[in-house]
């Protein structure tokens, strides 16, 4: 017998239009798994058992069934994108309790393209922080259990990396795909600023927040980032050659990377050496503001989601991140320190085609309630180990996450891919030499 949980994607598209297998019956079995394995993980905040059998069969009942590119896949949503039925609850004990008249618009595009909404994922509250806690549930990495799956689209990561579903939706505002694709050993990708619609009144952080796949390989994520950004497939094909700059530095002063991720970017340089890529050490031109931009993003953001919710209800991190954030509102929103960080690193950009970098700097926290520590903790927590996310969120631009290479304890480790605007497809290209150079496992052994 066949078994679907664990397969990709691709695989489970083609097999359920070639009529291999129905999508119950895929839908069915991933269901089984999450039964099975999310009690340890903590991926999922609401399973939508019923309904997800439900929708298998009204995607076998399309008339368009054979050019659905995600036919019978399932696909798990991170708890702050809305999905028509549930409700929208960000990680919090704040927002309502009421169901969604509607889809997002990236899961009402995943559904056009015959995927099959199985549930919603945990969420740090109001999606603020790197690590994926709170009165709703606690995600653990699938790879090691002992630590978080990163934030904050850590449920959506968690649940990809433990087979449960093997794609899933998510977005980023200071690194929130790339921190728990690193960890959980996935491949993602965010877009550049208005290539996937981010949704009319929802929260995008002042421009910098956009909507990802989580996936298990390059091909996967292809594939779902088309379907997000309503294109076409791109060819996969050979990127040519590229001039990629490897930098080891921290952005952030006082912050170090570790040895092992280190240690993968260097091994992804040589992989793209041998593939006949022009690499280099060369360092992005970093401002020593970048610091104090980012925080004052980062908690602006929370401000804003923050004002319209009753602060008594609120985790108290929570709360002083968005306490500190209202004196920025204005000049976040005006936009101005984002452009002059992107007129800074333009210039490098004309000199390289891609930026390489670690994907974080050590590995995650222990899993815990962090919500329950103070902000200060939290903060720092935080940017010691993802130091290298957010400048892209500022600028705007391309920037993906791919696993290379594994810490000591065994869990996966990654690099950080960054182009210019644009070049989504050749970010995806090169990630695809390296997982063909350097290929990795899919999911973590949890049966």
């Amino acid at each position: 017998m066949t078994t679907w949980a664990g397969r990709t994607a691709a695989e489970i598209s083609a097999a359920v239009r070639e009529k291999r297998v129905t999508p119950r019956e895929v839908v069915a079995e991933h269901l089984a798994r999450i039964e099975r394995l999310d009690g340890r993980v903590g991926a999922f905040r609401t399973v939508r058992a019923e309904a997800a059998l439900a929708e298998a069969d009204e995607v076998a009942a399309r008339g368009d069934f054979a050019e659905l590119p995600l036919a019978g896949v399932p696909v798990a949503v991170k708890d702050n994108l809305a999905v028509r039925g549930e409700s929208r609850r960000i990680g919090s004990a704040a927002t309502p309790d009421t169901p969604a008249p509607q889809d997002h618009v990236t899961v009402a595009r995943l559904r056009a393209a015959g995927a099959v909404v199985v549930g919603l994922t945990n969420v740090p509250e109001l999606c603020v922080f790197g690590t994926t806690d709170g009165v709703l549930g606690i995600a653990r990495n699938p790879w090691d259990p002992t630590r978080s799956a990163g934030g904050s689209s850590g449920g959506s990561a968690a649940a990809v990396a433990a087979g449960m579903v093997p794609i899933a939706l998510g977005n980023d505002g200071m690194g929130s795909l790339r921190i728990p694709a690193a960890n959980c050993g996935l491949v993602t990708i965010k877009p550049g600023q208005g290539v996937v619609p981010t949704g009319d009144g929802d929260s995008t952080w002042f421009g910098m927040s956009e909507n990802g796949p989580l996936a298990t390989t390059v091909e996967d994520a292809r594939l779902m980032f088309s379907v997000l950004a309503g294109t076409e497939p791109g060819p996969v094909s050979a990127p040519g050659v590229l001039r990629v700059a490897v930098s080891l530095r921290s952005p952030l002063a006082g912050v170090t990377i570790s040895r092992p991720y280190a240690a993968a970017a260097r091994d992804a340089a040589g992989v793209l050496m041998r593939a006949g890529h022009q690499v280099r050490r060369a360092d992005p031109p970093y401002p020593l503001s970048l610091a104090t931009t980012s925080l004052a993003h980062w908690t602006a953001g929370t401000a804003a989601d923050a004002r319209p919710l009753d602060p008594r209800l609120l985790n108290r991190r929570t709360r002083v991140h968005a306490r500190l954030g209202r004196p920025f509102l204005r000049t976040v929103s005006s936009g101005a320190s984002r452009e002059l960080l992107r007129r800074r690193l333009e210039p490098f950009f004309t000199e390289h085609d891609v930026l390489l970098t670690p994907a974080l700097s050590r590995r995650s926290p222990k899993a815990g309630p962090w919500h329950e520590r103070g902000w200060l903790s939290n903060v720092l927590a935080n940017t010691n180990y993802s130091p290298l996310t957010p400048a892209w969120n500022l600028t705007g631009w391309p920037a993906m996450s791919v696993p290379c290479g594994t810490l000591p304890s065994g869990a996966p480790c990654a690099v950080q891919l960054v182009g210019r605007p644009g070049t989504e497809s050749l970010l995806l290209d090169l990630a695809g030499q390296l997982e063909e150079r350097n290929p990795w496992q899919r999911t973590a052994p949890m049966d």
